[in-house]
């Protein structure tokens, strides 16, 4: 079994652009960029590399992206890699790979004036916060299907007992 499936997180780098095929289809495209942060071993820098990405939307989840999503607006892609191919004015072979999408989630709204200065005090506060390297909080993660805020926390060292009613399953 083959399995061809797309999940990106990231931002428009255009607005959407629509159209519609000589058949009454409407398909909507936009570049979308995803960002990998990490530390470099090496240099102990953080390093940043940013991927851009064709998006092709097509029917009624064209019209939808065209009717709420702008440049830089935040959203989720689940879809499939496809690339095409044709041939240029010139004769020459060319290549094109997009992620055709099945889905999308838009991400919130974002109600203050200007993004990146939001992002950048936020980003600044957080980073500011002292963490006690001993004590972090240890984050539930999703298990066997139970989301996070639903699986009971134990702390060590404590005898309490389980009541039955609070499982979540």
């Amino acid at each position: 079994m083959n399995l061809n499936k797309v999940f990106l997180i990231g931002r428009l780098t255009q607005n959407p652009e629509v159209k519609s095929t000589n058949a009454g289809q409407t398909v909507c495209t936009f570049g979308l960029a995803t960002n990998r942060v990490w530390n470099d071993s090496a240099t102990s820098q953080k390093k940043e590399m940013v991927e851009f990405h064709n998006i092709v939307l097509w029917r009624r989840l064209a019209e939808i992206a065209s009717q709420y999503l702008t440049k830089g607006s935040l959203v989720m892609i689940e879809g499939r890699i496809q690339t095409r191919s044709w041939q240029d004015a010139s004769g020459n072979k060319r290549y094109k790979t997009e992620i055709v999408a099945d889905n999308i989630q838009m991400g919130p709204k974002a109600s203050y004036a200007n993004q990146s200065n939001f992002q950048n005090s936020a980003q600044s506060n957080f980073s500011s916060m002292p963490v006690d390297q001993e004590h972090k909080p240890e984050i539930p993660q999703q298990k066997d299907g139970i989301p996070p805020e639903e699986i009971p926390i134990i702390e060590e060292g404590k005898d309490e007992e389980i009541d039955v009613k609070d499982i979540p399953f």
